[in-house]
């Protein structure tokens, strides 16, 4: 934990919809920043245009920095992306999760970089891609106190607003009951909407009660610009990272010995959505009320 600020250099891994933004606001505040290619050359070299140095693998990557983010699925590419760096990792260095993971799967990590000489820390992420290109994101950190002290000018690179939680995993687990609560309204207006057709009021005269009202709010706005405007894109999270969510949420109030019949409903109704066809890379959120609508047989007025 000797390194200073100024001598952080910085591994990217995972440069899609949320980090390219994040690793372009590391090179904008005068960090050395390493990437590296998975499918999708674009963002790799655009940030090398910027300034970044490209890896030609994870453990050249892992050689060059002293804190590494990962933007990954879930925990299962976590894991192997790091297990693919920790023979080339330098001595006490940082991996900074930014996924939405299994906190279990993130605290045997930590455990198992721990016992190298390395550090794990969690700092999943809240906000859209506009805010990570801004520099705005929000994140929810787990971490022991020194490593979160160690990382909180990196991290300020990328976001506006810094929670410490406390110690390592602590973030995936805000960050899971963070996505029950978006992804249950979610579940929850499009119900609510299919019976609304159903009983002959129409989408767009719900939304003319309810927006501006008590229940509104910015995720229901997103999650509407789809239902009434047509906006395909107006919430990009895809459906099949949604009921991922919701199952690493059921993992967790399982662990815990918690009943969570709420979260189950909202995890079947993502589930029900996939099964019928919705497991595409551009199938959203917002987008499950057009399956909640079609199981009901409910076309809109």
């Amino acid at each position: 934990m000797e390194t200073s600020m100024s001598e952080e250099t910085i591994g990217f891994v995972g440069v899609g919809l949320m980090g390219q933004g994040m690793a372009a606001n590391l090179l904008k505040a005068g960090f050395t920043v390493s990437v590296v290619a998975h499918r999708n050359r674009g963002p790799v070299d655009d940030l090398v245009a910027q300034g970044a140095t490209e890896a030609e693998s994870l453990a050249e990557l892992a050689a060059v920095s002293s804190v590494i983010h990962i933007c990954a699925p879930g925990s299962p590419q976590v894991e192997a992306i790091v297990a693919a760096m920790m023979p080339t990792m330098q001595a006490g260095s940082v991996i900074v999760d930014c996924s939405t993971s299994d906190p279990n799967s993130t605290t045997a990590l930590a455990n198992k970089l721990a016992q190298a000489g390395h550090h794990m820390a969690d700092a999943p992420l809240g906000g859209t891609p506009v805010q990570a290109q801004n520099g705005e994101l929000a994140t929810m950190v787990g971490a022991d106190p020194v490593v979160f002290e160690r990382l909180e000018p990196v991290i300020a690179a990328w976001a506006k607003t810094i929670v410490h939680i406390g110690p390592c995993a602590a973030g995936h687990k805000m960050k899971l009951l963070n996505n029950f609560l978006s992804l249950g309204y979610a579940a929850l207006y499009s119900e609510a909407l299919a019976l609304s057709e159903k009983v002959g009021i129409s989408t767009k005269e719900f939304d003319s009660v309810i927006r501006g009202s008590r229940m509104d709010c910015g995720f229901y706005q997103t999650f509407m610009g789809y239902a009434v405007e047509g906006n395909r894109e107006s919430h990009k999270f895809t459906l099949s990272n949604a009921l991922k969510d919701l199952r690493y949420l059921e993992a967790m109030a399982d662990e815990v010995g918690l009943s969570n019949p709420i979260g189950n409903a909202a995890k079947n109704s993502f589930a029900m959505a996939l099964a019928a066809g919705g497991d595409g890379p551009n199938d959203y959120v917002p987008h499950l009320v057009d399956f909640v609508a079609a199981r009901n047989g409910v076309s809109k007025a």
